[in-house]
């Protein structure tokens, strides 16, 4: 979700205020980006171990939830939204699917409560701690990957500048246009600039292990690259992780689309592609952040299998 400058501000404190050597400005040449390519081995019919771990990366109380329609009927409404990332275990390597707001904020006694925005946003526990959990580092997490370029999805981005960043083309083209660069939240994900870089180029989608059970798919609108993750599990089927394409519990259904997006009718069509891939895949759809989605996932340290 786009944010206000008063917000945009906050929350940028915080991010540096937990890595303030990560937001420095890189000082080496970037490493060279490997383009993504289509997916053409399909998931076989038993496949590898893959776990999904759901974690709390924030809460937020929204007092106002008018922005995430545009049609004007949830103005006044009140929701409280979470904030998920994900860990995705695969026998060949680890993957992280959105980071959260920042984790700093977790050291706020009353979280923030920024000016002029409806929202309260809290942080339970660091995400670095529930990786720690798991005898983690983010230093040992092999790959990253965002829904999308939002705060409250990369908030902890450069914890992650040692891992393979995939990313859309044109949304990592906009996380580092100059408008970005003006922007205070562009300190919690700065590092990855120079990071080793797998670009998803035109529509292709990206498999992230090579056999189908991990996939990356195109879903733009929200942001001009927005994605979602397809992952198959072998004991619970499979599973979307739709990021933002729907906010609110009745988004999906009444096909509301945020105010703020990037194009609107982009958004449609990528939710009706969504809906498209998780009937052809028999996929459980988790809507980011509803909370009712995120507590239908089995209670972390416990994983999805």
């Amino acid at each position: 979700m786009r944010i206000p400058f008063l917000l945009s501000a906050c929350l940028a404190l915080a991010a540096c205020s937990s890595s303030e050597d990560a937001t420095q400005a890189p000082t080496e040449a970037p490493k060279a980006d490997v383009t993504a390519t289509e997916v053409t081995v399909p998931a076989p019919a038993s496949g590898p171990a893959v776990r999904i771990y759901a974690m709390n990366c924030g809460e937020m109380a929204f007092s106002d939830v008018d922005l995430f329609a545009d049609d004007g009927s949830m103005k006044g409404v009140t929701r409280d939204f979470v904030d998920p990332c994900y860990l995705i275990r695969h026998p060949a390597g680890d993957l992280i699917w959105d980071t959260g707001v920042p984790e700093s904020i977790a050291d706020m006694p009353d979280g923030l409560r920024p000016e002029g925005f409806p929202v309260h946003i809290v942080v339970r526990k660091k995400l670095s701690a529930q990786l720690a959990e798991l005898g983690l580092t983010p230093a040992d997490i092999e790959f990253l990957s965002f829904s999308h370029l939002h705060f409250d999805h990369t908030g902890n981005g450069n914890l992650f500048a040692a891992s393979t960043w995939i990313v859309d083309a044109d949304e990592r083209a906009a996380m580092f246009d100059d408008a970005a660069r003006g922007k205070p939240e562009f300190g919690a994900y700065s590092a990855l600039e120079n990071a080793q870089t797998l670009l998803i180029e035109g529509d292709a989608n990206f498999d992230v292990f090579g056999d189908g059970s991990v996939v990356i798919y195109q879903t733009p609108g929200h942001t001009p690259g927005s994605t979602s993750l397809l992952v198959r599990t072998v004991g619970s089927g499979n599973v979307l992780l739709t990021g933002d394409m729907w906010h609110l519990a009745e988004s999906r259904e009444k096909h509301l689309v945020p105010s703020f997006n990037f194009n609107r009718e982009q958004t449609l069509a990528s939710m009706d592609s969504v809906e498209a891939l998780a009937t052809l895949n028999d996929a459980r759809v988790v809507r980011q952040h509803v909370p009712e989605d995120f507590a239908a996932m089995p209670e972390f340290p416990t994983p999805l299998k």
